[in-house]
């Protein structure tokens, strides 16, 4: 199975983008899934304010995990870290036209209008897989270039 397909599998589950995203990849660094969907819980629906979407959100946290600052007088290992998180919205942003949820979706799902809207189009059926897809291709052209 591929990451993208256990990223949709678990959304498809009643996981949220950010959980799929990163428990996709949690074994891969040593990280229980148990514990890889309870840190990506709150980060789902733009961390329910329609923000950064979760999918994005998930696949900065993996980034993390690899390349994450953890020494504190270490610059460099910082630098690197917030570089390749910018590379990696740059390019999600480059096919998506933005990384916020509410502006992904087209409403904003805060306001209980609009909350109804999504749902009755189904958008997070439609629009919400399509973004765990791309977070997932992009995160591995990312990893596999910045090895």
């Amino acid at each position: 199975m591929t990451k993208s397909e256990k990223a949709l599998e678990l959304f498809s589950n009643n996981f949220n983008c950010s959980q799929a995203v990163l428990t996709a990849f949690a074994l891969d660094f040593n990280l229980d899934e148990t514990l890889a969907l309870k840190l990506g819980t709150s980060f789902g629906g733009g961390a329910r304010n329609g923000e950064i979407c979760g999918a994005v959100s998930g696949a900065l946290l993996v980034l993390g995990l690899k390349y994450g600052h953890f020494e504190a007088d270490n610059n460099e290992q910082k630098s690197r870290a917030y570089q390749i998180a910018v590379e990696y919205t740059k390019r999600f942003k480059e096919i998506n036209g933005s990384i916020v949820c509410r502006d992904l979706l087209g409403y904003d799902l805060t306001k209980p209008e609009e909350m109804a809207c999504i749902k009755e189009k189904g958008l997070f059926g439609d629009v919400c897989p399509k973004m765990i897809k791309c977070a997932v291709e992009v995160l591995e052209s990312v990893l596999a270039e910045f090895e």
